[in-house]
């Protein structure tokens, strides 16, 4: 798939990961819609992408109706829909068992509603409308890309929410690629590492120097940039299907 002819849904849009793919794509010819809660933010991203490249919905990726109409406003305001990517993600940080008692399950509940529910809900409303879409190489009607996290494979403690709800953004991956096959739907995950975004921006120097130590090369956190560099890639590969790339210099999360 050509970048210029790249019409996308981006889910956590205003910001971060989800932000430097908008800038990516349409410095490349691209358009996108933004998918995100935050609406000032929102705007703010309209503006600097312009509103001629990109369009902003005010969307709970968790809530379906909400989803699937957005989905089909993004893609008449696009002029088309072939390329989703869910960035939208929470940490949901916390212990199992705190100092204050055991993890309240809404916690649990909403972290896996945001990252992984919300990732399936985005990826099936948008698969349903590219399905109609015209092929083109290779038969190829669409991409999806989700975003989970190494955590999905050495979560840390006080991480058994988010690891989870990235675990299964994994688990997803291999089975939702091989249904969307036939409609020529390619369907790809990234795990990133520690990356510089909104997430950790005001950690304290101190921390971010300790997490940049336990990366072996480069010893540095990832930059949203090369996020988006990777997913461009993705979208121009079209057998790449159905895998999940990690994206972390070669780190493994310890313990804690």
């Amino acid at each position: 798939m050509q970048l210029s002819n790249v019409r996308a849904v981006i889910t956590g849009g205003v910001s971060g990961l989800g932000f430097a793919t908008a800038q990516h794509l349409v410095k490349h010819g691209g358009k996108v819609a933004l998918f995100d809660v935050n609406a000032d933010k929102g705007a703010e991203a309209i503006a600097t992408l312009g509103a001629d490249n990109a369009s902003f919905f005010q969307t709970d990726v968790g809530d379906e109706e909400m989803v699937a109409t957005n989905v089909a406003a993004a893609k008449a305001a696009l002029g088309g829909l072939n390329v989703a990517i869910n960035c939208a993600g929470i940490l949901g940080a916390g212990r199992v068992l705190g100092k204050t008692g055991s993890m309240p399950l809404a916690q649990f509940r909403t972290t896996v509603l945001v990252n992984l529910v919300g990732s399936f809900n985005v990826a099936k409303a948008c698969a349903d409308l590219m399905q109609h879409n015209e092929v083109g190489d290779d038969g190829e009607r669409g991409v999806i890309v989700n975003t989970a996290s190494v955590a999905a494979y050495e979560g840390q403690i006080g991480q058994a929410a988010y690891s989870a709800s990235k675990g299964g953004v994994v688990g997803m991956t291999l089975p939702m690629a091989r249904e969307l096959a036939r409609f020529g739907i390619r369907v790809m995950t990234v795990a990133p590492g520690v990356f510089w975004t909104p997430m950790v921006d005001g950690m304290p120097e101190n921390v971010r120097t300790s997490l940049e130590a336990t990366i072996p090369f480069p010893a540095r956190l990832g930059q949203p940039a090369e996020y988006a560099d990777l997913v461009a890639y993705i979208l121009g590969n079209t057998y790449l299907n159905g895998e999940t790339i990690r994206l972390d210099g070669a780190t493994r999360l310890a313990p804690k």
